[in-house]
Order: structure tokens, then C-alpha cells, then sequence
């Protein structure tokens, strides 16, 4: 986990989240396919800490999202 700002990065919400203050997960798609590790931060904390992950592990996240019944 880092908690330096990634400058420039273009963030991407999850299609799960709502506008209206739900679960709010953002990842950064064009730094993953640059570097090879996927960050993934809280969008309401954009400056807060970022957890940086692997594409798999990434891809994990993905499915367990899918799979839960919230």
C-alpha cells in the first residue's frame, strides 16, 4: 500500500458503485498497463492510501466482487 498520490493517473469508478455515497472503488487501468500493478483506492479518499496490487490478485478482487451477495 502506498500512500503517495499517483499524478496524472486516470481513475476508473466500478460499475458497482453508486453516486450516492455507496461503495466507491476506483483503479487505475493506464498505470497498470504500464507498470504491471494495479491501484486500487477508495474514491471518496483521493488522496488518501492506495493499494497497489497484482493482476491477479487484482482480477481475484474482480471476482469476489461478482460472486457476493451484498
Amino acid at each position: 500500500m502506498t500512500s503517495a498520490p499517483l499524478p496524472t493517473t486516470r481513475w476508473v469508478k466500478s460499475s458497482y458503485s453508486t453516486d450516492n455515497g455507496g461503495s466507491c472503488v476506483e483503479w487505475a487501468p493506464d498505470h497498470a498497463t504500464t507498470t504491471g500493478t494495479v491501484p486500487v483506492r477508495d474514491s471518496k479518499r483521493p488522496h488518501g492510501p492506495v493499494l497497489m496490487v497484482s493482476p491477479t490478485a487484482f482480477a481475484g478482487l474482480i471476482t469476489l466482487a461478482r460472486d457476493t451477495q451484498l
